[in-house]
Order: C-alpha cells, then sequence, then structure tokens
C-alpha cells in the first residue's frame, strides 16, 4: 500500500464527521511526524498512524472497541500490520504491549495533544504560539481542566518513550504551533 497523507485525511473524514476528532488526528500526526524525524523514521509512516489512531471513535467510542474496530478498518484496506497494530496498541485496555518506537510514540502524544489544546484555547488569544510547557504542566495538574484527558497516561507515555516530561510537552507544543492554522490554534 502507498501511504498518503490526503488518502488517509479523506479516510478519517469519511468516518468521523466532528471537526474536533479530526484535528485531534492532525494534531497527533504533527507530533508523530517530528518524533519520527527526531528518531530517523519513516516520516510519512508515523504521520499515517498519528491521523488514524482514532479513526473508529466516533462510531465506537467504548473502550471495548475504540482501536480494535479501527485496526480491522485499516487492515481491511491494507495498511501495514505495524500501522494496524499502533492503533490497537495506544489502549490499554486491550492488553496490546507497546514494543516499537512507533507504538510508544502513538500512545505518548494521543492524550498529551489534548491537554495541550485545551490549554492553549483557555489563553487570551486561544494561540498556541508562545505557550510554554510550564503552562501545560500547570494545566495538568487541574484536575477539573479538560477532565477526559488521562494525566496518568500522559507520564506514562513520555517514560515508555524515555522523554522527560516538560522536554516531550515542549517538544509537542513546537510541532502542533507549527500547524497552528490547521489546528485552529492560530489565535
Amino acid at each position: 500500500m502507498d501511504l498518503n497523507f490526503d488518502d488517509a485525511l479523506a479516510l478519517l473524514r469519511e468516518k468521523n464527521t466532528n471537526e474536533s476528532l479530526v484535528r485531534h488526528g492532525i494534531a497527533v500526526s504533527d507530533a508523530m511526524a517530528a518524533y519520527a524525524r527526531k528518531f530517523g523514521e519513516d516520516e510519512t509512516t508515523w504521520r499515517v498512524t498519528g491521523l488514524l489512531h482514532d479513526v473508529d471513535y466516533e462510531l465506537h467510542p467504548t473502550i471495548e472497541e475504540h482501536g480494535m474496530v479501527g485496526a480491522r478498518w485499516l487492515a481491511d484496506l491494507g495498511y501495514p500490520a505495524h500501522m494496524t497494530r499502533a492503533v490497537q496498541a495506544h489502549n490499554d485496555y486491550h492488553g496490546v504491549a507497546r514494543e516499537s518506537l512507533m507504538e510508544r510514540a502513538l500512545f505518548a502524544c494521543d492524550e498529551l495533544t489534548g491537554l495541550i489544546t485545551a490549554a492553549a484555547l483557555v489563553r487570551p488569544d486561544k494561540s498556541i504560539r508562545g505557550l510554554e510547557a510550564s503552562s501545560v504542566r500547570k494545566k495538568m495538574k487541574d484536575k477539573a481542566f479538560a477532565r477526559g484527558v488521562n494525566r496518568e497516561d500522559i507520564i506514562k507515555g513520555a517514560e515508555e518513550l524515555g522523554m522527560d516530561l516538560n522536554e516531550h510537552i515542549a517538544f509537542v507544543i513546537a510541532a502542533m504551533a507549527a500547524d497552528a492554522e490547521r489546528l485552529g490554534l492560530a489565535g
């Protein structure tokens, strides 16, 4: 299969009409592409995996189904096994151990992009530009803020990736800031 971001984005939009879910996929794809460059991995594979990790979420949001259904859809469409496995492994419920660097990066970026997005949107300028890791850490401590974001997964993700949490947050902010307009975070 020839991986293509635009085709993957069309698939994500076909399965998800909620623009917030689409933007989340794009945010994770931005972070994944940046980590692929950092680690010398295939950027397109990592970007498309990040984009499609929640392809099933709108139709199958339960923890029991989410990830497994999406992985099946992607496998049926001919996506490679290492990508479908990463989609399965990003949800701890299924017990799929994260073995590859791509699987660990996907898990590490997923919840964090949601927290960063929320932190950017409550700023007076509603922009990710200039957002500091320390501000995200402060919001992370406030359990009432973005309460759907799993803080334990953010911490666990950075650990599994072998990154200092502050460095990981700053890295993902920078990756998302480079695509601020498309993410709706340009202010």
